[in-house]
């Protein structure tokens, strides 16, 4: 499970508008007819109107400043053996994400009136997508640069032969050309993965649009706060902060796993994805202790997520060249962020 929460940014200032992102959210549905389209929904209703969404987000923005968000994108990407869980992705991830805004509400330290805020507070509207393209970020894209810029390379040599602007063999560099399509390593369908291409496979994710103020458009809720949980004083009285981000994300995952009944890997875990970048020895320790179809599987997982591994080190031997998982950490960073995982 991936999740990420970001503030919409345009520029050096927070949007002003939602407008912008939630047209971008309307784009798969370009084409379709109504019965195939994704609608906007929240915790009471479905089939909402993009301009109901707009309308509602843009008008609960009360005091908030231009440097201030106006909102939040959810973002919730679930790993490809969590869908394979799900009987229904439309229905299920509705269920799931209606369940997870309990969870993103009780992860805030925050009172409204003397009580602990509930999900009538906050004001969120969710939209289910079915396609994803390979970004410039993902690990594949990364790896197949050397190829690419070569390829490219030999293309424009080819256009200046062919506008008398140099002298060569096209001939030999076309043949050229096709070896290195087929020599870079990361392969869909027969074809180099490039950058725009079409994700193969079940790639149903959740975007999230939600309000940074309460539904009465008087609290700010930032899922951004700085604080997990503290007290500060303001015109004499305590006043509760913080928004504890390890405890949604930790709770995301127990909602999904109770909701469908997910047996979740050692390697699907955020403990065990923080552990990796931040204490790896912890992580390797643990990883050693796992039966041996759990650790199998804990390795297939991480090579699917772009995490370089080195097989020539056996996993059942008690200690790890460690300085080669340092290395291969830093490597993993980049990885596990382009991956989107929260953290």
């Amino acid at each position: 499970m991936y999740i990420t929460i970001t503030p919409q940014k345009l520029g050096a200032n927070y949007s002003q508008s939602s407008a912008n992102f939630v047209g971008y959210l309307e784009k798969e549905n370009e084409g379709l007819e109504q019965r195939d389209m994704e609608h906007f929904f929240n915790q009471y209703g479905d089939e909402i109107p993009a301009e109901e969404v707009v309308k509602e987000i843009d008008g609960n923005t009360a005091k908030l400043k231009k440097k201030e968000p106006k909102f939040y994108s959810i973002t919730v990407s679930p790993s490809k053996y969590e869908l394979n869980r799900l009987q229904n992705s439309r229905e299920d991830l509705k269920i799931y994400t209606r369940e997870l805004m309990r969870d993103y509400v009780t992860s805030f330290n925050r009172e409204i009136n003397g009580r602990p805020i509930s999900i009538g507070d906050i004001k969120y509207y969710a939209k289910i997508e079915h396609q994803r393209t390979f970004k410039g970020t993902d690990f594949q894209i990364k790896e197949n640069q050397t190829f690419a810029t070569k390829i490219l390379q030999l293309k424009t040599e080819i256009r200046n032969i062919q506008e008398g602007r140099a002298e060569g063999n096209i001939k030999k560099m076309k043949i050229e050309i096709a070896k290195l399509e087929r020599q870079a390593p990361h392969q869909q369908n027969g074809k180099r993965i490039v950058q725009g291409m079409a994700k193969d496979g079940n790639q149903s994710h959740i975007h999230i649009v939600v309000s940074r103020k309460d539904a009465s458009n008087s609290v700010s809720l930032s899922p951004g706060s700085k604080h997990k949980a503290s007290e500060v004083e303001m015109h004499g009285k305590k006043v509760k902060r913080g928004f504890d981000r390890d405890k949604f994300f930790d709770k995301a995952e127990k909602t999904f796993d109770n909701t469908f009944g997910y047996k979740r890997n050692f390697a699907e875990t955020y403990k065990a994805r923080k552990d990796f970048i931040k204490n790896p020895k912890i992580y390797f320790a643990s990883l050693l202790k796992l039966p041996t179809n759990e650790k199998a599987l804990a390795f297939k997982i991480m090579g699917k997520s772009g995490i370089p591994m080195v097989p020539s080190i056996p996993v059942t031997q008690a200690k790890l060249a460690m300085k080669i998982f340092n290395r291969l950490r830093r490597g993993a960073e980049v990885a596990i962020k382009s991956s989107s995982i929260g953290i």
